[in-house]
C-alpha cells in the first residue's frame, strides 16, 4: 500500500558551470519569501562556502526549502562541473524531478549532458528552463531545438522526453512560457514544478532511508542526510545501520532536523518523502542505509564512477616547512586525507610504498586542485606531483580516460585551435556557426591531452 505526499515536491537543479543555477536559487529563496522583511540578504545565498564564491561555481551539493501554495518545495543545487560528479551523483537519489538550466546563448555544454544523463539513469522528470534569455547572443529557438535533441539521445523510456519549458532571466527573477513574454516575477516556474514534478510516493512499512550525505556540526555532531523511503522517523527512534560490508548495528536517533530555508529546524518526527538530517548516529557512512531494526531491509548503495586522473601527496621536504602552515608531519596529513573521504564520494586514497606520500585518485584537475587549495587554507603543508591521467588494462588493451571538449571562439581564432588540440591529439566532432562570428568546436580528447591546456 502507497501514500502520495501532495504537500512534498523534491527538486534538483541540474546545469553546466556558470549557466545561473545558483542565481536561480537565489531568486526562488527570495520571492517564496524565505527571509525576514527586515533581513538583510546577500547574492550567491547557497553558494557558502569560499573557494564557491571566488571561483564563480558550486562545488558541494547542498539542500533548502521554500513554501509556495501550502506545497513544501525542497531544493537541491548540484554541482554543474563534471569533476565533482559525486556529489551528483549522490543526491539526485533524493529527488523526483529536475529543473535542466540552459544559457540561452551558450546552450547545453558537455557538463549538461552528464548530469542529464544522470538524472535520467535514476529516472526524473524534467522540467526545461531557457535561462539568460536577455543576452545579447541569446537563440533561445535554437537552443531549445538542441535541448530535445540532447533528450532523444539520453532519455530511458519515452515519458522522459514530455518536458515542459519555461523561459527566465535568474539575476531580475523573472519567469514566462515564452522568450519574449516573461512575467514580473517566477511565479510561471513555481507553478509549473508543483504541477508537473511528481509528488513522492510514500510506502508503507518500517522506516528506510539511504544516506546520501554527511555533515558536521560543533554543536549536534555528525549529520546524516537523506530522503526517507518508507515509514516514519522521530527523535529517540532506534535504527540499524546497514552497512557497505554487510554488517549490521544498532544507533540511536538523537533529533529529527528538516529545512526551512536554509536553516536546520528541529521537528518530532518526519515520514517518507521528507528529506531529514538525523544527529547522534556515529559512524555512519554516504551510502548506509538506515532501516527498521525489526525489518531492516537495504537499499542499493550509490554508485559512482571511477576517478580519471591521479597525483601523489606527501608532506613537505622543503628547507622552509613548517614557515607556513600549522599541519606539516605525516601522521596529520594521513589523518586528513582519509577523513576526506567521509563525504568526498569520487575521491580515492592509498598508501604508497613511502611512508610520507599517498596517492590520491579523483575526478579531474579541478576535483583535485580544491582539495588542494582546501587543505592549504586549513593549515596544511605538502607537496604534490604532476598530475597524471589513470590507464587501464581492459581485456588485455591499454585504455585512457576521454573527455568530451566544447569550445567556444571567434572565426579567426579557430585555426590557431584546431592546431593546439590536434597537437594534443584530439578528435573533431562537430562545429558549428552562429549569425554574429562565433564558433563551436566539440572534441573527443584523451584527459591527458588537457593536463595544462589553459586559455591564453
Amino acid at each position: 500500500m502507497t501514500e502520495i505526499r501532495h504537500d512534498i515536491r523534491n527538486v534538483a537543479i541540474i546545469a553546466h558551470v556558470d549557466h545561473g543555477k545558483t542565481t536561480l536559487v537565489d531568486a526562488l529563496l527570495k520571492q517564496s519569501h524565505t527571509f525576514r522583511d527586515n533581513q538583510e540578504v546577500g547574492t550567491l545565498i547557497m553558494d557558502s562556502n569560499d573557494l564557491e564564491r571566488e571561483k564563480g561555481i558550486t562545488i558541494l551539493a547542498k539542500n533548502t526549502s521554500i513554501r509556495h501554495e501550502d506545497v513544501t518545495i525542497n531544493i537541491i543545487d548540484t554541482p554543474g562541473h563534471a569533476d565533482f560528479g559525486g556529489e551528483v551523483e549522490r543526491v539526485l537519489n533524493m529527488a523526483d524531478g529536475c529543473l535542466l538550466l540552459v544559457d540561452a546563448a551558450e546552450g547545453p555544454m558537455a557538463q549538461t549532458r552528464f548530469v542529464l544523463r544522470k538524472a535520467f539513469e535514476v529516472g526524473l522528470r524534467t522540467i526545461i528552463v531557457i535561462n539568460k534569455v536577455d543576452r545579447a547572443n541569446a537563440d533561445p529557438k535554437k537552443t531549445l531545438e538542441r535541448v530535445h535533441d540532447l533528450f532523444l539521445e539520453l532519455a530511458e523510456d519515452a515519458d522522459q522526453l514530455e518536458a515542459p519549458v519555461i523561459y527566465s532571466i535568474a539575476k531580475e527573477g523573472r519567469a514566462g512560457l515564452k522568450p519574449d513574454e516573461l512575467g514580473p516575477d517566477l511565479e510561471p516556474l513555481f507553478k509549473t514544478i508543483i504541477e508537473h514534478v511528481p509528488a513522492p510516493v510514500a510506502e508503507q512499512g518500517g522506516f528506510q532511508m539511504l544516506v546520501a550525505n554527511r555533515a558536521y556540526d560543533d554543536y549536534t555532531g555528525t549529520i546524516s542526510i537523506g530522503r526517507i523511503s518508507r515509514g516514519r522517523i522521530a527523535s529517540g527512534d532506534t535504527v540499524a545501520v546497514l552497512g557497505g560490508d554487510g554488517d549490521q548495528r544498532r544507533v540511536k536517533v538523537a533529533q529529527v532536523l528538516v529545512y526551512r530555508g536554509l536553516d536546520r529546524v528541529a521537528v518530532p518526527s518526519a515520514s517518507a518523502g521528507d528529506i531529514v538530517l538525523l544527529t547522534g548516529l556515529e559512524e555512519v557512512a554516504i551510502g548506509d542505509t538506515l532501516a527498521d531494526p525489526e525489518s531492516p531491509d537495504a537499499l542499493p548503495r550509490i554508485e559512482i564512477e571511477e576517478p580519471t586522473v591521479r597525483m601523489t601527496f606527501g608532506v613537505n621536504t622543503s628547507p622552509f616547512t613548517g614557515r607556513e602552515g600549522k599541519f606539516s608531519t605525516t601522521r596529520q596529513l594521513r589523518a586528513r586525507l582519509y577523513k576526506e573521504l567521509d563525504t568526498n564520494l569520487g575521491l580515492h586514497v592509498a598508501d604508497t610504498e613511502v611512508a610520507e606520500r599517498f596517492l590520491l585518485s579523483g575526478r579531474g584537475e579541478l576535483h583535485l586542485a580544491v582539495l588542494i587549495e582546501t587543505m592549504r587554507r586549513e593549515g596544511y603543508e605538502f607537496e604534490v606531483s604532476r598530475p597524471e591521467a589513470i590507464v587501464k588494462l581492459i581485456n588485455g588493451q591499454r585504455m585512457e580516460p576521454v573527455e568530451h571538449l566544447t569550445v567556444d571562439v571567434r572565426e579567426e581564432f579557430v585555426g590557431a585551435v584546431t592546431e593546439a588540440l590536434g597537437k594534443r591529439r584530439g578528435e573533431m566532432i562537430e562545429i558549428s556557426y552562429d549569425k554574429k562570428g562565433g564558433v563551436r568546436l566539440e572534441y573527443l580528447i584523451p584527459t591527458r591531452g588537457l593536463i595544462g591546456f589553459r586559455n591564453t
